[in-house]
C-alpha cells in the first residue's frame, strides 16, 4: 500500500492556519505530512513563511502520523542547531519525524548575507553537514574545520533513534549523488519519465531506503479554473529550472515567471477538475517507483482541497496501486 502524505506549505498559509490544515489532513486520511522551510516565499501572491521548526513542535503535538521537513543547514542554518533541532523532534516523538536535506536555495540562504556558492561548493558543504549531524547524534564531541566550523560541540540531548537523512534531488545526477549518503530521497513533480529516472538514478548508484515523491495539484470544477489558481500561487513553477537556485527575492521570481506559459504550468502542477484522472495520474507517479506521496494543494483554499482529498482523491489513488 503507498504511503499517501500531505505537503504542509509554509510559504502559502500563516502558520496557525497551516497547524488546523494538517490536523484536518490526519483526519482525513493522510499518513503523514512533510512541510517547506522557507525564510520567504516564492511570489509575492503566496505571502508568507512561518518559522517550520517552531510550527513543527505545536503540529507534531497535535497529530499522531509520521511528519518530515525538508531543510538546508549549512548557511542559514549552522549544523549544530538544526542537528540539536532534529535531535529534540525525535526524542519528543519518537519514529515519526525524518529530515531531507539539500543544498538549498539562495531565496532562503542569502539572509545572513554571506556569498551564495555555486552547486558543487553547495554539495561539498551539504556531505560536511551530514557528516557533523551524524556524529552529534551518536554521541561524539565534534571539531571540524572545512566549509562550515564547528568547535569542541556535543548533542546533550538525543533521542535513542537519531531521524533518517533523507536527500533532496530535482536531478537525475543529484540523485544519484546523494545515493552515498542518505536513508532516502525525496523529488518533485508528477510526469512518471522523470520520477522514474530520478528514483532509477539513485537506486542504481545503490541508494537505500523510501523514494518519495512530492506532487503539487491543483483541484477544481473546472480545468480553467484549477489552472487559474495555479498561475496565480504556483507560477514560479514556470521559471526556468537552471535559475530557481540563485534567485534571492519573491519579486525575481514573480518578474521571471510566465504563468501564461500553460505547458511550463501544466509540467509544475498536476491540474484537473477530476479527481478521478487525478488519482489515475498519481497512480502513474507510484507505478514509477515512488514508496510515498505528498500531496501539495497548491490553492490556498486548503478545506476545499482536503475535502476532495477525503471525497475520492486518496482512495482512487489506493485503489489504483
Amino acid at each position: 500500500m503507498v504511503f499517501l502524505g500531505y505537503h504542509a506549505s509554509h510559504e502559502q498559509l500563516p502558520p496557525s492556519r497551516l497547524l488546523a490544515a494538517v490536523q484536518e489532513a490526519e483526519r482525513s486520511g493522510f499518513d503523514g505530512a512533510m512541510c517547506s522551510d522557507h525564510f520567504a516565499p516564492w511570489g509575492l501572491a503566496q505571502g508568507e513563511s512561518a518559522h517550520a521548526w517552531s510550527w513543527l513542535g505545536a503540529a507534531m503535538a497535535t497529530t499522531g502520523f509520521p511528519m518530515g521537513v525538508v531543510t538546508a543547514p549549512g548557511q542559514r542554518y549552522h549544523p549544530a542547531i538544526s542537528t540539536q533541532a532534529m535531535a529534540t523532534l525525535a526524542e519528543m516523538f519518537p519514529g515519526r519525524f525524518w529530515c531531507a536535506l539539500g543544498s538549498g536555495e539562495a531565496l532562503n540562504e542569502h539572509v545572513t548575507g554571506d556569498a551564495w556558492p555555486p552547486k558543487p561548493q553547495r554539495e561539498e558543504r551539504l556531505l560536511e553537514v551530514v557528516d557533523i549531524i551524524r556524529r552529534l547524534h551518536a554521541g561524539e564531541r565534534v571539531d571540524h574545520d572545512g566549509l562550515v566550523r564547528v568547535h569542541d560541540t556535543r548533542l546533550w540531548s538525543r533521542p535513542a533513534d537519531p531521524p533518517r537523512l533523507r536527500a533532496a534531488a530535482a536531478s537525475e545526477p543529484t540523485a544519484a549523488w546523494a545515493a552515498s549518503w542518505a536513508d532516502g530521497l525525496i523529488t518533485v513533480g508528477h510526469d512518471p519519465d522523470e520520477i522514474r529516472a530520478i528514483i532509477a538514478a539513485y537506486r542504481d548508484a545503490d541508494g537505500h531506503g523510501p523514494c518519495a515523491a512530492q506532487v503539487h495539484v491543483s483541484l477544481a470544477d473546472s480545468h480553467g479554473e484549477a489552472r487559474r489558481a495555479a498561475a496565480d500561487q504556483w507560477r514560479q513553477a514556470t521559471v526556468p529550472a537552471e535559475l530557481m537556485w540563485d534567485l534571492m527575492q519573491p519579486e525575481d521570481f514573480d518578474r521571471l515567471a510566465d504563468p501564461a506559459d500553460v505547458d511550463a504550468l501544466e509540467h509544475g502542477v498536476l491540474i484537473s477538475a477530476d479527481e478521478e484522472e487525478a488519482a489515475e495520474r498519481l497512480a502513474a507517479v507510484v507505478a514509477a517507483g515512488a514508496d510515498e506521496l505528498y500531496l501539495h494543494g497548491v490553492g490556498k483554499d486548503q478545506d476545499d482541497f482536503l475535502a476532495r482529498a477525503r471525497g475520492g482523491l486518496l482512495d482512487g489513488v489506493r485503489r489504483r496501486v
